[in-house]
């Protein structure tokens, strides 16, 4: 394949990309998003492998490590379940920081010499930063799939004078860059080379263990701009235009995505980055630091819960990571569908936040095939709870916590959440009465309107979908 026609192909699969990001901007329209950026992909790694940057005798090599990494692809998303889609993303994005790693001491080792003058200087910059920015990333998200998977706790690491060692890591990593710019020799700069890549590897793991749980969804979005970063930078180093403009798509995607979901919690990123908002502990809720939540728990069984329903005409659902859990999507969409027959006005209640990545129950519902048109966002339902007559909450807590509006002390204060206490009747299906991911009371299980489904979800919905049926 000649030049020019590998430039045209790379434009056109940027196209397809682009298309792709817009695409998955929408349910309705993921599929296609999803159809263009495969088909992007196709052609950009057919354009690059039948380029005339490759030799022939590296295309067997090539061919062969495809073969190895398709296989593991495929694998992967044929065993891997839903609920561990979260974690799944941590360590994809975990590779593209460690390709950036190594793609950037193979550049190094390779084409310094080539360079002389300002263009040393200018490639040996873009070599050390992508190099910083893939260990933080490789290292980041690895923590973030051990804390995604329950390998290692949600409850944040806070390491007296976490933010001085920060401080002295970045000062360490700008003279170590002098050094490593300074350096005559491959040899000679391969030492503040490494050096920066050992600080980056240990701020990227200081500074996920340091986040809390219920920060986690803004990490696997921040983790997600960090790889598109990555990319840009490992394209920088290689010449190669494709993969800057692909992986400054991802990185802006990313960033502001980030941005959206901060807003959502009421939190800005750099407080999210010093960390330390959300035990993940799922301690039992229990009065202490404040005032104990006013009334009484008011259990509900299986069999009430669907009397209720089939008294209401409009509910309103609340998914959350307790859904997941149970994998009880199917069941939720078999409830639904039964009372949309029956003539119940049912609907969906999304929170930017809910479960532990952006859009996790978007996907949950969708493969459930549960229709798009009744899928709300928290802003397009919030008002509607007040002539809502049953509210049911899934598995979620922090997101349906009214102390985020009643309680200025309380750590979530200002976090915009779905007010599902406005319903005549809000029930909240949980295992027990522990908190949330954030570590934080709900006085939502206290209130006169609420009762508390308790037991594994997926159990507890049969049961509803059974007597319902009766």
């Amino acid at each position: 394949m000649s030049g020019n026609l590998a430039t045209v192909s790379y434009i056109g699969a940027i196209i397809l990309f682009i298309l792709s990001l817009g695409g998955l901007s929408n349910p309705e329209s993921s599929r296609r998003g999803n159809l263009y950026g495969m088909i992007g992909m196709a052609i950009a790694v057919l354009a690059t492998v039948l380029g005339p940057r490759v030799t022939a005798a590296g295309i067997p090599w090539i061919v062969g490590a495809m073969v190895v990494g398709g296989s593991i692809g495929v694998y992967a998303a044929r065993t891997v379940q839903m609920t561990q889609m979260p974690e799944l993303v941590a360590l994809m994005h975990s590779l593209v920081g460690l390709a950036a790693v190594l793609v950037g001491f193979a550049s190094y080792i390779d084409t310094s010499v080539a360079h002389t003058g300002a263009e040393k200087a200018i490639h040996e910059a873009e070599i050390y930063i992508g190099i910083l920015i893939g260990a933080v990333t490789f290292a980041g998200s690895l923590i973030a799939f051990g804390k995604l998977n329950g390998k290692i706790g949600g409850k944040p690491l806070l390491l007296p004078g976490r933010h001085w060692l920060n401080l002295a890591g970045l000062l360490l990593v700008l003279w170590f860059g002098r050094e490593f710019l300074n350096a005559h020799t491959v040899a000679e700069g391969m030492i503040p080379l490494t050096v920066m890549t050992v600080i980056a590897l240990l701020f990227g793991i200081h500074m996920v263990m340091a986040i809390g749980g219920a920060d986690m969804p803004v990490v696997v979005s921040m983790l997600n701009s960090y790889s598109g970063w990555a990319a840009a930078a490992t394209g920088f180093m290689l010449g190669n235009d494709l993969l800057i403009v692909t992986g400054a798509l991802v990185g802006s995607s990313g960033a502001i995505l980030s941005y959206i979901m901060c807003r959502a919690m009421n939190r800005n990123f750099i407080s999210v980055i010093a960390g330390g908002f959300g035990s993940g502990a799922g301690k039992p809720a229990a009065a202490g630091a404040g005032e104990e939540p006013a009334g009484e728990v008011v259990p509900v069984s299986a069999l009430e819960t669907a009397e209720l329903l089939r008294e209401a005409k409009s509910v309103v659902i609340v998914p959350g990571y307790g859904m997941a859990v149970a994998q009880a999507q199917h069941t939720v969409n078999d409830i639904t569908k039964l009372l949309r027959e029956r003539g119940v006005k049912v609907r969906f209640a999304i929170h930017p936040v809910a479960g532990r990545m952006p859009g996790h129950m978007n996907v949950l519902l969708a493969e459930a095939k549960v229709p798009y048109d009744i899928v709300m966002e928290m802003d397009e339902i919030n008002e509607d709870f007040g002539d809502t007559d049953i509210a049911i909450v899934i598995g979620a807590n922090d997101i349906v916590n009214p102390a985020a509006q009643d309680d200025p002390t309380s750590p979530i204060a200002g976090m915009p959440v779905l007010e599902v206490w406005k319903a005549q009747t809000s029930i909240v299906m949980k295992r027990s009465m522990a908190s949330g991911y954030a570590g934080v009371d709900n006085p939502l299980f206290y209130k006169e309107n609420n009762r508390m489904l308790f037991g594994d979800a997926k159990k507890m919905l049969d049961e509803v979908l059974s007597a319902l049926k009766g």
